[in-house]
């Protein structure tokens, strides 16, 4: 089984388990030992379905402000969740491959592994929920079919994508590609940077 695989089958079986309640406040089982990597992929994947939810109830167009308000700062949260979560992610792999003999000739690559899998995490909800809509038995023909169509992309997409991810990790360990974390320093969640906060003091 390849990397990506792996990680497809976690994302998976994460969608499932959040849809048996289906509830934005569900309390997370993580059924992984905490030290393993499936347990840091479990719990990528499980923030970003929460947070598709939450996207969506902050659409509503008759929502509450003060509700709406909350619920921008709970999905600000999730979003710097998420962002540190990728950063432990990366970690893994540089830890993992910090033996390798990097090739005079080795490049860098435009993001790093856990980047692509964040990306690989949302595809998994994106193929869910177009599939919900392909299967909806309320929508017409037309909608079904243009989901199906849409769907149809998700999956090729996700099936090249796993390819590139696994494809990069061969090269890292091979020693043909090097990869570096850059953190990503988010300046708006910093009340020493964000001119908004720093100027309430």
């Amino acid at each position: 089984m390849t990397f990506t695989e792996r990680c497809n089958l976690i994302f998976n079986q994460v969608i499932r388990d959040y849809h048996i309640k289906n509830d934005v406040d569900t309390h997370i089982n993580n059924p992984y030992d905490r030290e393993s990597i499936d347990n840091r992929l479990y719990l990528k994947c499980w923030i970003d379905t929460v947070q598709w939810h939450l996207e969506d109830i902050i659409r509503d167009p008759h929502i509450d402000p003060v509700d709406a308000l909350a619920l921008k700062r709970r999905i600000d949260r999730s979003n710097q969740d998420r962002t540190d979560l990728v950063e432990q992610i990366d970690s893994f792999f540089r830890q993992k491959y910090s033996e390798v003999n990097i090739l005079p000739e080795a490049q860098i690559n435009t993001e790093s592994p856990a980047w692509a899998i964040d990306r690989l995490s949302i595809l998994a909800l994106k193929i869910y929920h177009m599939k919900d809509q392909v299967d909806r038995e309320d929508a017409s023909a037309e909608h079904r079919e243009k989901c199906q169509g849409k769907l149809n992309v998700l999956l090729e997409q996700r099936k090249d994508l796993g390819t590139a991810i696994d494809q990069l990790l061969e090269d890292i360990e091979a020693g043909r590609k090097y990869m570096k974390v850059y953190r990503q320093m988010k300046m708006y969640n910093d009340p020493s940077t964000n001119p908004i906060l720093y100027g309430k003091k």
